[in-house]
């Protein structure tokens, strides 16, 4: 039985890396029907004829929430890292995927400008460039994730994230207790 781990947060939360590392744990572990979505190549492959205003990113988004959903309905284990900015994408997640577990990835502006190697946070608060979500964007935070890891400060290992995740996986019949497959 499929089922979807949706990674969500803001740019330079580590939504990409976590889920790779997710999935990796779930192939080590047997799951032959992993799959790995990563919201920017998403949009690489298939948005091209969408914008990055709010339009365009609920279109996006819409896409994304619908290609993950099927492939679970497929049988698929899906691990989804996007920003996911809309609180009607997550809710439509709740009422469309069975097996479902929402991970937000939480950190301050001030940290994700620190760790901005492309310099995107600081271009937007200095007016240089418009369109960043959490700048001039709105972001609607997670209302009710079924889990919060705080990447602030402190954030944590990405081992010891993985290692969390499946944990929460696995009580919500995700995976096995060890991360191996579940029926």
């Amino acid at each position: 039985m499929g089922g979807v781990v949706w990674i969500t947060g803001l740019s330079g939360a580590g939504k990409s890396t976590i889920a790779r590392a997710v999935y990796e744990r779930l192939c080590a572990h047997g799951h032959a029907r992993a799959a790995l979505v990563d919201g920017d190549v998403f949009r690489a492959l298939t948005g091209a004829d969408v914008g990055h205003d709010l339009e365009g990113r609920l279109l996006n988004a819409r896409r994304i929430a619908a290609y993950c959903a099927a492939r679970a309905d497929e049988g698929s284990l899906v691990v989804c890292a996007t920003m996911s900015l809309f609180h009607e994408i997550r809710r439509w997640n709740r009422r469309h995927v069975a097996r479902y577990l929402e991970v937000y990835l939480r950190a301050p502006l001030e940290v994700l400008v620190r760790r901005d190697a492309k310099g995107l946070y600081r271009a937007a608060l200095a007016g240089r460039v418009r369109g960043v979500v959490g700048v001039d964007l709105p972001y609607d935070e997670p209302a009710e994730p079924d889990l919060v890891l705080d990447q602030g400060a402190a954030p944590l290992e990405v081992g010891t994230a993985v290692d969390v995740i499946m944990q929460r996986a696995a009580g919500l019949g995700l995976v096995g207790a060890a991360g191996e497959a579940s029926p």
